[in-house]
């Protein structure tokens, strides 16, 4: 569910957010991660701390310590032939090794 004034994406329960999430375009799996910040992190240089399992764990401890919790999510750059034949950079969603 969506915050229309934030943009904010909150789920109803845990259970209900998973680490693979569809692009709005409805091609493109992503494999999130959720972290916590490390001690001298702030919204103006953040730092990854913790990596919690899932998005309903990052929430809870976020909650819980009144901190903010980081999304990350890792891309690639590939190039690609468009249709008149020309090349161009595009991302390309990072697969674990």
């Amino acid at each position: 569910m969506e915050n229309a004034t934030t943009g904010v994406s909150a789920a109803t329960s845990p259970g209900e957010a998973t680490k693979n999430r569809r692009s709005r375009r409805g091609a493109i799996e992503i494999d999130l991660r959720y972290f916590l910040p490390a001690s001298d992190s702030s919204i103006a240089k953040p730092r990854l701390g913790q990596e919690a399992a899932s998005e309903g764990e990052a929430l809870i401890h976020a909650f819980k310590s009144g901190q903010t919790f980081y999304t990350l999510a890792v891309w690639k750059a590939v190039p690609v032939v468009n249709g008149s034949g020309s090349p161009v950079i595009v991302k390309q969603a990072a697969t674990k090794d």
